[in-house]
């Protein structure tokens, strides 16, 4: 168990660590600018701030969205503390979710809304904004 419960906590603390990181990077630089091409138009650089959940769904809402993050965090350590998951690849998973729920819950903690800076998309269809954390649960979704 120690090894899962060290590698939980190194994985969803890293991913943490990178989203309050470049969350407050995109504040600090894109704010009031324009989107930012880093790949032609295929990715940008847009600043944005969703009050809503994923892809901006619920925005405007007056719900408190950061008990999904609450929950989801309290599920996984539940799990991890229990021993319920013990394949490799299900702990990286619920690593990844757990750091990026944590990521998104401290953004609805301090201001109510999530910090967005990252889009993909081509001519005119394009993905909703997302970030660090946003790309964390995805992958530990798809995991």
């Amino acid at each position: 168990m120690k090894r899962s419960l060290l590698l939980l906590l190194f994985l969803a603390g890293s991913v943490l660590a990178l989203d309050l990181w470049t969350k407050r990077w995109a504040h600090e630089t894109l704010r009031g600018r324009p989107p930012v091409e880093i790949v032609g138009q295929f990715v940008r650089f847009t600043y944005t701030r969703n009050s809503g959940v994923a892809f901006g769904l619920g925005a405007g809402v007056r719900f408190p969205y950061y008990l999904f993050s609450i929950l989801a965090i309290a599920v996984i350590l539940y799990l991890f503390l229990r021993q319920r998951v013990l394949s490799f690849p299900r702990q990286v998973a619920l690593a990844l979710i757990l750091g990026g729920a944590l990521g998104n819950l401290v953004d609805r903690l301090r201001s109510g809304e999530v910090v967005d800076f990252i889009e993909i998309g081509w001519s005119r269809w394009h993905w909703p904004v997302f970030n660090v954390a946003d790309c964390c649960l995805m992958c530990g979704a798809f995991l």
